[in-house]
């Protein structure tokens, strides 16, 4: 699916400041059927992949960043690809639980 900006960014995860990160094929918005203020998103997350990919399956959310697991980069891509999901800015979202985990645990503030 297409090359462009958008991708370059997406392969580079967060090595260079402001860096956006999306995940392929994911729309701004194309979840916001469950920006729910509340709602709590437990994800299962692969730092450091090839490539960032957030999806909804039978056993949960499950997202792969770029971003390697170090100094909260890999936190920080998974709020912001969540977030880009949701439609919504990343600062509503709030780490719960698993900042040291690959399982974690995220709120949307109102």
């Amino acid at each position: 699916m297409g090359g462009g900006a958008a991708s370059a960014g997406l392969e580079k995860g967060l090595d260079r400041p402001g860096a956006q990160v999306h995940c392929r094929g994911m729309k701004k918005g194309e979840w916001a059927e469950r920006a729910v203020p509340g709602a709590e998103f437990a994800l299962r997350v692969t730092p450091g992949a090839r490539r960032a990919e957030l999806v909804a399956g039978p056993d949960g959310y499950r997202c792969a960043v770029t971003a390697p697991p170090e100094d909260g980069r890999a936190n920080k891509a998974v709020a912001e690809a969540l977030a880009h999901a949701l439609g919504v800015a990343k600062s509503r979202l709030v780490l719960v639980r698993g900042a040291m985990s690959r399982d974690k645990l995220f709120r949307l503030e109102p």
